[in-house]
């Protein structure tokens, strides 16, 4: 049996690995699918896109045939649609905002204090400061109806503003020619936040009924880091009901969710550390449908596609104002906090007693620590020592449990040696021997089990914290994204184009433990698990190959620390004489009978009973 078990689970891998070389894309098909994409966005763009209006002609004789044109689609905003866009430059000591007057929103935000690095092919890495809404297909445009355009809708998107600016305050105005105008104002406020407000006035086509404006917000993220797929995957729209919790649309697959008719308190275009944040000010917003659109990121400069439909209610359309806040930065813990209800909640820390342990006991632990130790890297060796000392006592009673089990290992070899051609007659023997002796074999699992909430904790940490990002350790440039001891200079399936040490490091370190940890424990019983063990840590390199190398750190140190304390306790602190008088005291104790302990061996018996009735068949 333990031949046929390594036979098939070496089947099972071979054939993994098998199906996927042999169904991965040829170049000629990935050549093909991009050519597909670039098809379907140039179609997008054609749909979508509202047509740029055509310049004003230097030649005055077709003025007027230009006018014309002009008054048929922009009706009284038709002079508005007529100019020259400019830049204008609200600026601190943080954030360079660039606005165009050519719809009068941002055009390019640079984040002065962070980072962006990019590796080419053969592993040469340069740096450049980190730049959101600069992709020249970012939309930001209200919908204006105008009753002298036929009752067609004017985008504000294509309209010219006249820009002033005074100090940190930029007012974009668009006027109309009966004397109306659509006023927006941006005044940078701190550091990442603007305060911004629009206002009408003179505009009676939108007092007629009207109650609110449409703004269409389409934002395509930049792709800022070095795991793309990471980066895509904790990169979405997310928005705040009121008086409800945070909702996003799904991170992994194109998603839409419409919240029409429903208070909206914020909408937020999330990276994975960096987001644009729209805050109502006041006055909830009437509504919003947010949609999010996968995009092909090996082909792609984009993470993926955002479009918000949001409903900006207006008390009085015709002489009327909106008051928000603009967030464009960080992700911030801290700072997030303080801007908007929730709005640190676009952070991925993850869900349930996760998330909950992330937000307030490992962060806030963290941030304490960093207080004290500059290299985050160090802050992690810090952490990890914490760790494990606080669950040491958890760690010695897994050891102890395995050590009473190893002391019982004649007894177990005179039952195997008894029963050698019966494998569930020892079974049932081995489980009356550690009921006689107060052995329990779960001993040693439970107290793993516990340590599981604070590891997954973990998993979700590391690669959501903006604290890890761009902070270098050893070898890795980068805690928040893979470390790469050798770039490849191909891909492979599932693993990636270059290999990480840590992730190298783990693995070795978790086989080097798996052996120490198991050599008092009897796997007679079920001899394949014994080599399950063995190769989890490398069918496992595939993913967390392309993780955050702040994780695979933490895992290579922690293993590090366990092999330590499994070796120190075993060799130092146990004495397997007075282990061995313990249970000798506890083998002439009366036993007593758990409900799960009868039943499992009555359930064993049954099954024996079963076996041997085959066997008198045969």
């Amino acid at each position: 049996m333990e031949r046929n078990q390594i036979i098939g689970i070496t089947l099972i891998l071979a054939t993994l690995f098998a199906w996927t070389y042999f169904n991965a894309p040829s170049e000629v098909q990935m050549a093909q699918m991009k050519r597909r994409q670039d098809s379907l966005n140039a179609l997008k763009d054609t749909l979508v896109k509202p047509t740029t209006p055509q310049a004003a002609l230097p030649n005055q004789a077709l003025q007027p045939v230009d006018s014309i044109a002009k008054n048929a689609t922009y009706g009284s905003f038709a002079s508005a649609a007529i100019g020259t866009p400019q830049d204008v430059v609200l600026e601190n000591e943080t954030l360079k905002l660039t606005f165009n007057t050519k719809g009068g929103f941002i055009k390019e935000a640079i984040l002065k204090k962070h980072i962006k690095t990019e590796t080419d092919s053969t592993g040469k890495s340069t740096n450049s400061t980190v730049i959101l809404l600069n992709n020249p297909k970012n939309n930001f445009s209200y919908s204006l109806p105008v009753a002298d355009a036929a009752g067609r809708i004017v985008r504000t998107g294509e309209l010219i503003f006249t820009p002033t600016l005074k100090d940190k305050t930029l007012t974009l105005t668009a006027k109309a020619v009966n004397g109306g105008t659509f006023t927006q104002i941006y005044t940078l406020s701190d550091e990442y936040t603007l305060n911004y407000k629009i206002q009408t006035q003179g505009l009676a086509a939108l007092a007629l009924g009207q109650k609110e404006i449409s703004l269409q917000w389409e934002n395509f993220l930049p792709q800022l880091e070095r795991g793309k797929q990471f980066e895509s995957n904790y990169s979405s729209a997310y928005f705040k009901q009121k008086e409800e919790k945070v909702d996003y649309c799904n991170c992994v697959q194109s998603d839409t969710k419409d919240k029409s008719g429903i208070p909206i308190e914020w909408v937020s275009h999330v990276n994975q550390f960096f987001n644009t944040s729209l805050i109502a000010d006041g006055v909830d917003f009437n509504g919003a449908r947010m949609q999010t659109v996968m995009t092909d990121i090996k082909y792609s400069n984009s993470s993926k596609q955002i479009f918000s439909d949001i409903k900006i209610p207006l008390a009085n359309a015709d002489n009327g104002s909106f008051a928000m806040k603009l967030y464009v930065g960080p992700n911030e813990f801290n700072r997030l906090k303080t801007i908007a209800p929730d709005l640190e909640e676009v952070i991925p820390f993850g869900s349930s007693i996760f998330g909950t342990i992330n937000r307030w006991v490992i962060r806030p632990f963290f941030d304490w620590l960093s207080t004290f130790i500059g290299s985050k890297g160090v802050v992690i060796l810090a952490l990890i020592f914490l760790i494990k000392m606080l669950l040491y006592p958890l760690m010695y009673k897994t050891l102890y449990s395995q050590a009473k089990m190893g002391a019982l290992k004649p007894e177990i070899d005179k039952i195997k040696g008894k029963h050698k051609d019966d494998m569930q007659k020892q079974q049932m023997e081995t489980m009356k021997l550690y009921q006689e002796y107060g052995v329990s074999p779960l001993g040693g699992c439970l107290p793993m089990l516990l340590q599981a909430p604070i590891w997954y904790a973990l998993f979700r940490f590391f690669p959501a914290s903006i604290t890890f990002r761009q902070e270098p350790f050893l070898w890795a440039t980068d805690l928040s994204s893979y470390d790469v001891m050798a770039n490849l200079g191909f891909e492979i399936p599932f693993f990636g184009s270059h290999v990480s040490l840590f992730t190298l490091l783990w693995a070795v370190s978790t086989i080097v433990y798996t052996y120490y940890s198991m050599q008092s424990v009897d796997m007679s019983a079920n001899p394949a698990m014994k080599y399950v063990q063995y190769i989890m840590p490398v069918m496992f390199l595939s993913f967390f190959n392309n993780y955050a190398s702040g994780l695979t750190c933490y895992m290579f140190f922690s293993n590090l620390i366990n092999i330590i304390q499994t070796i120190v306790t075993k060799k130092y602190i146990f004495d397997e004489t007075k282990i061995r008088e313990e249970l000798l005291k506890e083998k002439g104790k009366p036993k007593k009978k758990s409900g799960f302990a009868a039943r499992l061996e009555e359930a064993m018996k049954q099954q024996q009973a079963l076996q041997e009735a085959k066997n008198k068949k045969k």
